[in-house]
């Protein structure tokens, strides 16, 4: 007669042994139940608590128990009060804020377990049990030692995408937006700003919202700034208007990655082909896009930003140029190496810097301010309407339209 060797996945009695054994730690136990007296029965229980690793980690380590305020913030999609955290019941390993499920299981889907953790993080992978097969009794639980959290790097925190859509609306308050509609006209800069997914905050009467969305759609944060209507500048005084829409959300842990603004253009097939310009500044590569079409235009977000070999990655195979500020020239041409060992093409243009006089210079002027010296059709008009406001009136009776002159 043959005998199927009974396990803890399929005996209760075998399940309440497994749940002793690991409540107990180290100690020395014996079990005595009438599922395990033979040897073949004791053997297949060890074998099962040495080989599924599940097992282990559905008893000590479970989600928190509910309390008032025990759940949080869900890392994933952003909403309160619906996120459980995962907890060690041997009280020796803490872990990080985002290891937990979502309660919103089809919307969101959010759940990190320990096990996934100890996977991305293996060096402070808790000790399991020693594998001995041979042994005809049960394996003991090797009691974990507790080790110092990760010193690698936490994972990479993303906002939903949501936010994004409910961003872009109301663009007329934007006073960026109300800007480059002076220079590029409204049809124009509503197409930048639905191609780069630039949103509007409630913020600082309008601010604007760079999106920072990779090349695989996630967003992985939202830098706030706000800016003159009439000049296009940045607003610095009487203090610097910038903000990160996670420090404004107040979302716990939040452990920010940057991506370049505007990344999420390269995942367009149709154009990897063009060549990538990277600049400074998100508004610099509006305005350059508008001005400079041929090339796909892409920003750091600062001096530093998001500017390393790791995010540069994903320019792998791509031709790009460098157009720096004039001040960070000698800087970003030191990246070009970098580029180089990434890229296949890569070079840090020159023509700021043979254009620029001594003046420009100092002021640190990057290619934006270059393109918008000159007005254009769309900057005269709007000098014309704010010398002769019934032009606007004109204008919108007959809904006429501005057209270039050096088209036939």
């Amino acid at each position: 007669m043959n005998h199927q060797p009974k396990t803890a996945m399929n005996d209760p009695a075998l399940q309440l042994a497994v749940s002793s054994v690991l409540q107990l730690g180290a100690q020395k136990t014996m079990f005595s139940c009438k599922a395990a007296r033979t040897a073949d029965c004791k053997w297949s229980f060890g074998f099962a608590v040495i080989k599924n690793e599940s097992i282990m980690s559905e008893y000590r380590f479970h989600l928190q128990k509910y309390r008032p305020g025990s759940k949080t913030v869900c890392p994933k999609c952003g909403r309160k009060s619906c996120f459980t955290r995962y907890v060690d019941g041997n009280a020796q390993i803490t872990f990080p804020n985002h290891v937990g499920k979502c309660d919103h299981i089809n919307s969101c889907g959010y759940h990190y377990t320990p096990k996934k953790y100890f996977q991305d993080n293996p060096t402070i992978k808790e000790p399991m049990i020693k594998k001995n097969n041979r042994s005809a009794t049960p394996s003991r639980a090797v009691k974990p030692i507790a080790k110092p959290l990760s010193s690698s790097a936490p994972q990479t925190s993303y906002l939903p995408s949501d936010w994004v859509s409910q961003s872009m609306q109301k663009f007329d308050v934007n006073p960026l937006y109300r800007y480059l509609t002076k220079v590029a006209g409204k049809e124009k800069t509503d197409r930048l700003f639905n191609l780069y997914k630039v949103g509007t905050s409630k913020m600082w009467n309008g601010a604007t919202v760079f999106w920072q969305i990779d090349i695989n759609g996630n967003v992985r944060a939202g830098k706030i700034m706000g800016y003159d209507a009439k000049t296009g500048h940045r607003i610095k005084h009487p203090f610097n208007q910038v903000s990160w829409v996670h420090s404004v959300k107040k979302i716990p842990d939040f452990h920010m990655k940057q991506c370049l603004f505007g990344e999420h253009l390269l995942a367009d097939a149709s154009s990897s082909t063009r060549t990538v310009a990277i600049v400074e500044s998100e508004k610099t590569a509006l305005v350059a896009a508008q001005f400079i079409p041929d090339f796909i235009w892409l920003a750091t977000g600062g001096m530093h930003g998001c500017f390393n070999s790791k995010a540069m990655q994903v320019l792998r195979g791509r031709e790009v140029i460098l157009f720096p500020d004039l001040k960070a020239t000698e800087e970003w041409r030191r990246k070009v190496p970098m580029l180089q060992s990434v890229c296949k093409r890569a070079t840090c243009s020159d023509l700021l810097e043979k254009m620029a006089t001594d003046e420009q210079r100092s002021q640190g002027l990057d290619i934006a301010d270059f393109l918008l010296m000159e007005d254009t059709p769309q900057m005269i008009l709007q000098k014309m309407i704010e010398r002769n406001p019934a032009l606007q009136t004109l204008i919108d009776t007959f809904d006429l339209e501005l057209m270039d002159a050096m088209q036939e």
